[in-house]
């Protein structure tokens, strides 16, 4: 008796949770949607990122890119295909700065990420590796959001020089960046869909910025 009573008991749960996960994802009401965006929330935060965190070895495993230092000339097409041309063009343009610092075209055609990629576009970062030049890494440089551009040195003591491969120049964060404050590299592109929150982003600083 005591087992069949058991029985029922769990079979109206399972009833119940049949027909709440139908209401949650086939009604139309208004409390399904808030309740259903609520779920994704929590799922995605306390699930899915602590999990990728694991595998990737990073806090941060994923990272929406906010400016444009990274992007090459013809990169619409370049960062999707990897257009060998695109390197070059990109090279005519800031090649001299490499070049004044021993780094030539045959180098820069090896790197990873070598066509750049663009403001919008989503990296997946790795942070179990030991930097290169030519990596692309996610930093800490006491500013807003972490810094995303490429190794150009390692220096004797371990220290670390980066630039943006769209930039003039390096900024003055980038010249001394100690191993301690990488988060990561990135291992792999994303195209655009980080607008997704870039707007949003967009939208709050031109709000702020008429008031």
């Amino acid at each position: 008796m005591k087992i069949k009573v058991e029985k029922e008991k769990t079979s109206k749960s399972q009833n119940s949770f049949v027909r709440f996960w139908d209401w949650l994802w086939h009604s139309d009401s208004l409390l399904s949607w808030v309740v259903a965006l609520a779920f994704a929330f929590v799922t995605v935060k306390y699930i899915f990122f602590p999990v990728l965190s694991l595998i990737t070895g990073t806090q941060l495993p994923l990272v929406v890119v906010e400016s444009s230092s990274m992007e090459h000339p013809g990169s619409l097409i370049g960062n999707v295909i990897g257009l060998e041309s695109n390197v070059l063009l990109w090279w005519e343009e800031k090649g001299s700065w490499y070049e004044e610092r021993d780094i030539n075209i045959r180098e820069a055609e090896s790197w990873p990420l070598r066509t750049g990629f663009d403001k919008g576009d989503i990296m997946v970062v790795y942070g179990r590796f030991e930097p290169e030049v030519g990596d692309v890494i996610i930093f800490n440089a006491n500013t807003q959001h972490p810094i995303i551009h490429r190794i150009i040195n390692i220096k004797s003591d371990g220290t670390i020089e980066t630039k943006g491969d769209n930039n003039n120049a390096q900024l003055p964060i980038e010249k001394n960046i100690p191993k301690d404050a990488i988060i990561g590299k990135a291992v792999f592109r994303i195209p655009k869909l980080g607008w997704l929150k870039l707007i949003f982003v967009e939208l709050e600083k031109a709000i702020v910025g008429q008031n």
